[in-house]
């Protein structure tokens, strides 16, 4: 490919390149870039939120550059406080070690082993003397690091912000001088750590790496950023009829968004389902059986959409008993699982939940989950108890 050509390729899915011009330099230079990615092992698995810089990775090893994962195993230790309100709880490093594993094993669903540089970065940050620590919080300042929103919104309304929280941008843009990265890959929640790094690399005699920015994928909620602490996740390594059933819960508007973001689609397509020619309905059943083929294989995804077919759209295993609410407010799974003669007790609603016996929208959920009338529709427990639920809107 031309450089103009892998610019447009990368510039096709990301928000912003910083600076744009010294990408374009160093594509014209002619030798494979060393392309950046930093991962926290923080929960086993990886999202679908995950894939985004990942694909993105995978874009450049397949126009010829190294990609570099790096796995958080120490910084981890410290937790990114990026788009948090509060500080992250502190992990055991048996749980991080357990993560990592995990990690290293999933992402060769996406990259490309053969171009794929792995890296934890306590091969480096662990053995920094408390001097080269100290030499480092000195390249930057307290106004600073109060530029970020998330650490700014916090000073303002008077939560606290640890001091470890101020090291976790600095040991970031440290591994990119440490891993001599041309560019580093990263959501808009990254922007200030990646332009840090920048930074921390010109100050150490290289030329500062290219941030690439790209945008965060919201969970099935449709409100945050998806994640596995929020419970609104969708796993690759999750079952295939779990991962197509998340995907056919989704609203129509982030639908589209999720076609945007995670389709490889054509163009035509895209614009297809955007205009609106395309039933919303068939949309979602295109992205679910994309998405489970891409990380499952086309079996599994054809046995996915036909269980789902059968089960909420047929109705041919067992129809629902019909519940009606009388408010739209969020209740308590097992109360409501209570309330409605699934469970004599909440505590024996508990136990079914812990047990993997539970389902709301064919998508498995935990004990502390809220289930949303006009939202969620289908409480399903074992394989006998299915309940459609829905708010009673007489006055």
């Amino acid at each position: 490919m031309t450089v103009d050509e892998q610019l447009a390729r990368v510039r096709r899915r990301a928000v912003d390149i910083v600076p744009e011009d010294a990408l374009g330099e160093r594509l014209r230079a002619g030798r494979p870039l060393r392309v950046k990615l930093g991962v926290d092992p923080t929960a086993p698995d990886i999202h679908l939120g995950h894939t985004i810089p990942l694909v993105m990775l995978r874009e450049f090893q397949d126009l010829g550059h190294q990609a570099v994962l790096i796995i958080g195993d120490f910084t981890a230790l410290i937790g990114d406080p990026s788009g948090r309100t509060t500080t992250r709880p502190v992990l055991a490093p048996a749980e991080i070690e357990a993560n990592a594993r995990t990690y290293t094993e999933q992402v060769f669903k996406i990259l490309d082993p053969g171009r794929t540089e792995i890296r934890r970065n306590s091969e480096w940050l662990s053995g920094l003397s408390l001097r080269q620590v100290v030499e480092l919080t000195a390249k930057t300042t307290v106004a600073r690091m109060l530029e970020r929103d998330d650490f700014r919104q916090r000073y303002g309304a008077g939560t606290a912000i640890g001091l470890h929280e101020f090291l976790y941008p600095l040991m970031q843009g440290y591994d990119s001088v440490v891993v001599r990265a041309d560019v580093e890959i990263g959501g808009t929640d990254q922007t200030f750590n990646l332009l840090v790094g920048r930074d921390l690399q010109r100050d150490a005699g290289q030329p500062g790496q290219v941030a690439v920015v790209l945008p965060l994928l919201e969970g099935v909620d449709g409100v945050q950023k998806m994640s596995k602490s929020l419970g609104n996740h969708i796993g690759i390594a999750e079952r295939p009829e779990e991962m197509y059933g998340k995907l056919m819960a989704i609203s129509d508007d982030l639908m589209q968004r999720y076609h945007r973001l995670l389709s490889r689609s054509s163009r035509e397509q895209l614009d297809a389902v955007r205009g609106g020619t395309v039933h919303p309905m068939d949309a979602k059943k295109a992205l679910a059986a994309e998405i489970v083929t891409r990380f499952h294989g086309p079996e599994d995804a054809a046995r996915a959409a036909q269980f789902f077919e059968e089960r909420f759209q047929k109705r041919t295993a067992y129809r629902p008993t019909p519940v009606r609410l009388g408010t739209a407010a969020e209740v308590w799974v097992c109360q409501l699982m209570k309330d409605i003669g699934f469970a004599s007790s909440t505590s024996e609603a508990r136990r079914l939940v812990a047990q993997g016996a539970v389902r709301v929208d064919g998508r498995s959920i935990d004990v502390n989950y809220r289930f949303r009338p006009g939202q969620d529709r289908l409480l399903e427990v074992g394989r006998r108890r299915l309940a459609e639920v829905t708010v009673d809107e007489r006055p």
